[in-house]
């Protein structure tokens, strides 16, 4: 608002200067004298344009400004984006994760399972360094104090050894990507 009443004001200044510029025009046409010295500047005119060149300077200022602010924040947003870019599959490749511990956790009850069981691990711990490859890193709980931004408590009990506010058990494994979280730890707290 205060720019636009400037740049009536300046406008409005620049119509007068012109008219002022005009009628000096036509007064020296009707006297018929030639002024010899062309270096003869007109004040105001001067002033009027050395206040347009230093608001010009301004304005490219804070253009500037705003392309530097801008092109940082582009920077950011493809730094962020390279940095996460694994986000979405991971999450996804987690419920499988968790059905496959789970079938691990069974206890083999022939020499046939127990090999079986053998390759599933092999298998596990290639899929967990490929994760730890790609930055993910699974949320400590047990014995850990509670933290909300990493863990979600589920069940509050009391028992014994355990301090207020202390992981008792986890019932769901959570994961980090870097430093985001991409799954919050299911836990029991002691109360």
């Amino acid at each position: 608002m205060a720019e636009e009443k400037k740049d009536e004001t300046i406008l409005e200044e620049d119509t007068k200067q012109q008219a002022d510029s005009e009628l000096h025009v036509e007064e020296i046409d009707a006297n018929e004298t030639t002024s010899t010295d062309s270096d003869e500047i007109n004040e105001p005119e001067v002033d009027h344009l050395e206040i347009e060149l230093v608001e010009t300077k301004e304005r490219l200022a804070r253009v500037r400004a705003d392309y530097e602010n801008f092109r940082r924040r582009t920077k950011d947003e493809k730094e962020a984006q390279a940095k996460y870019r694994a986000q979405s599959f991971i999450e996804k490749l987690l419920p499988a994760l968790d059905n496959f511990e789970r079938a691990l956790s069974v206890e083999p009850q022939n020499e046939e399972a127990k090999q079986l069981l053998q390759g599933m691990e092999m298998v596990n711990r290639q899929i967990q360094e490929a994760l730890a490859n790609e930055g993910v890193e699974v949320i400590p709980t047990k014995g850990e104090m509670f933290d909300p931004h990493l863990h979600q408590a589920v069940m509050q009990v009391e028992e014994d050894g355990y301090e207020s506010n202390q992981i008792v058990d986890e019932l769901q494994k959570g994961y980090q990507l870097k430093d985001r979280v991409i799954r919050h730890s299911m836990v029991k707290v002691n109360s």
